[in-house]
């Protein structure tokens, strides 16, 4: 390779949507990407450099790589588990709890394989992870994610998620799902020495997830808070996901989800919040104030019934908003371009045709992605210095037969898509459709096999 080349050229792209700070978006454009940053992008008239590898991009769209900020990789074992299909959240939870206490460091790398990839054939290139069921002796969890993630390629933000309120102290695990608090911080500073990667590049970084309101007690929150202000790491945690949460929590504590948010001390711009679908006009003003970012989980809301977030609303609050395909036993397809597509239409529905375009979802699948996990200008754009992560999207086919006057909006108007390249600090992990890792169907095989055992019938009496 000559001086100055780069590792991969991706050229020739219909149209380049950068989302960069100027939202540039170029017609034939093209990225060089060079020991797995962004060192070039330009148009047709722009020189281009030599480069190890190129990519043709003609007759496609090409975009920042996409960011999922929330899901629970271990639940595609349990996926579309037809005794919980009916029910709200906490009926849901509660049948499925005692399947997941049958994890171990096989079920966590296999469903993390699976679920990786799964999420990049459809342009994911950083996912979070919430693992918050820890069962006695069932192993070092979030490392086994961490090694499929490597494996793979995938840039990966796993969470120590954890729960200490089981049944008999007023919550809704079981005992054999939880921990108690010592034991959880110690794990997760432990899981932050090992494998918290503070540079720009980082492949791999730890955030601290405590579940929900329902699943741990208020001390635990705190005490996260401070522990992550002195690691300096993410927070992470589900909040006014359904009415039966206000509930619980106007019951349990006399506050409502987002009062109790602040009594614990998580009102900061460290944390990052799942789902935000019934916060009051003024609890989306306080979020926006202390720069508390959201998930939004349109498929899950809908599959349980969970209710419309207010997107809009928190966006214009100020509040940084990503997209989460979240657990795969909830939502069951694992696709940040359907979310994507389901994100643009609720908008739409919830405020008028005007409302949501499909810049703005791709923004939020990208940038707002970035922000959720504190990655800023690193990831969720295409701009020199960022990450080198990007995703080809073929615009041919049937489906795209007359649509050449815009090709974001038809990008997510037209479809179903998924990636014809998914590229990862510029080596691609999908490439002409394909998962490039060769593993995966005696992954899928040791994924039926984990998941026939976690779904056989459980024990009574």
């Amino acid at each position: 390779m000559a001086d100055g080349a780069a590792d991969l050229l991706v050229t020739d792209a219909d149209l380049l949507a950068t989302v960069d700070d100027g939202r540039r978006e170029i017609p034939g454009g093209w990225v060089a990407i060079t020991e797995g940053v962004v060192s070039g992008i330009g148009g047709p008239a722009d020189p281009r450099p030599d480069a190890a590898r190129t990519l043709d991009a003609r007759g496609c769209l090409v975009t920042p790589g996409l960011v999922n900020t929330h899901h629970h990789l271990y639940q595609n074992l349990t996926r579309a588990f037809a005794p919980a299909l009916t029910g709200g959240l906490f009926d849901w939870l509660v049948t499925l709890y005692p399947l997941w206490a049958r994890l171990d460091e096989e079920a966590a790398y296999v469903s993390a394989y699976v679920g990786l990839t799964e999420l990049a054939v459809a342009g994911c290139t950083t996912s979070t992870d919430h693992l918050y069921v820890h069962p006695r002796g069932a192993g070092d969890l979030i490392s086994a994610e961490i090694a499929a993630a490597r494996d793979l390629g995938m840039r990966f933000h796993p969470t120590r998620g954890s729960m200490s309120l089981s049944v008999k102290d007023g919550g809704l695990p079981p005992d054999s799902v939880v921990q108690d608090d010592d034991e959880i911080l110690a794990d997760s500073e432990r899981l932050v020495d090992a494998h918290h990667d503070r540079s720009a590049t980082a492949m791999t970084r730890i955030a601290l997830a405590p579940c929900s309101p329902f699943s741990v007690s208020a001390e635990l929150m705190s005490r996260t808070a401070g522990l992550a202000a002195d690691l300096d790491v993410r927070l992470h945690t589900h909040l006014c996901e359904t009415e039966d949460e206000t509930a619980f929590c106007l019951e349990r504590f006399g506050r409502r989800p987002v009062d109790y948010l602040a009594d614990v001390g998580w009102m900061t711009d460290r944390v990052w919040l799942a789902h935000v679908v019934w916060p009051s006009g003024g609890e989306v003003t306080r979020l926006g104030a202390a720069g508390v970012a959201a998930a939004h989980c349109p498929s899950s809301n809908m599959i349980l019934g969970s209710g419309l977030a207010p997107v809009a609303e928190l966006r214009a609050a100020g509040v940084p908003v990503g997209l989460g395909v979240d657990g795969s036993a909830s939502a069951d397809s694992a696709s940040l371009w359907l979310e994507a597509r389901t994100a643009m239409l609720q908008g739409r529905l919830r405020h008028g045709a005007g409302a949501m375009s499909a810049r703005d979802a791709l923004e939020m699948a990208t940038r707002g992605g970035a922000a959720c996990l504190g990655r800023t200008g690193e990831i969720g754009q295409l701009s020199v210095g960022a990450c080198g992560d990007l995703v080809v999207w073929s615009l041919a086919g049937p489906a795209f037969a007359g649509a050449l006057s815009d090709p974001v909006e038809a990008w997510l108007r037209c479809g179903p898509v998924a990636a014809r390249h998914t590229v990862v600090a510029g080596r691609p992990v999908v490439e002409d459709g394909v998962p490039v890792h060769a593993g995966l169907d005696e992954q899928l095989a040791v994924h039926r096999r984990v998941s026939e055992r976690m779904q056989a019938p459980v024990a009574t009496g």
